[in-house]
């Protein structure tokens, strides 16, 4: 009996009211589901950390646009002795950590002092597997390098060429590796 006097309420309401009824509902039912599964798979402390830690990784790549930016186009080296920009320990400490090209100019300078990478880099069709340039704390100085392998024609041997990076080029728009000394 209780059920019918609500129905009979609620069968005179008007139209308008009652569809605006079952939305308002249905909105609930939907911000209750997100809040459960939320809760559920949500990352929250992981989600922000990450965001943060992309958002300094922008901004350290600003900063190094701008000092990319503001170094003259050409060479740059890091000693004296030489007619080109020279950088201060700080700058050069930045260009590295800012530079990621190893230009084939580059990698044919230091094969030449290494035989066999040169053979190997030759005969694989200049292919290069990998190149890195990182930064050394302890001596305060600027290392680049690269891996040629032959497994692409069945030679099954792997160098590693590394050396200290004595000259930048800047472009203007990026630095890349100009000249490794081979140890």
């Amino acid at each position: 009996m209780l059920q019918n006097i609500y129905l009979d309420k609620i069968k005179k309401i008007s139209e308008p009211v009652r569809q605006f009824g079952g939305l308002i509902i249905l909105i609930i039912i939907v911000i209750f589901s997100f809040a459960i599964l939320n809760n559920i798979f949500g990352e929250g402390e992981e989600l922000i950390a990450k965001m943060k830690k992309e958002e300094e990784r922008i901004a350290e790549s600003r900063k190094q646009n701008e000092l990319i930016s503001s170094l003259p186009s050409g060479i740059l080296a890091f000693y004296d002795g030489t007619d080109h920009y020279k950088l201060s320990l700080e700058q050069y400490e930045k260009v590295c950590n800012a530079t990621k090209i190893i230009p084939q100019r580059a990698i044919m300078g230091a094969n030449f002092l290494n035989f066999r990478a040169h053979h190997i880099y030759t005969i694989n069709g200049n292919k290069i597997d990998e190149t890195f340039v990182k930064w050394n704390k302890e001596n305060n100085k600027c290392f680049a390098g690269f891996t040629v392998s032959g497994n692409n024609v069945g030679v099954d041997e792997k160098i590693t060429v590394k050396g200290e990076v004595l000259n930048f080029l800047s472009t203007g728009i990026d630095t890349r590796v100009y000249f490794i000394k081979n140890f």
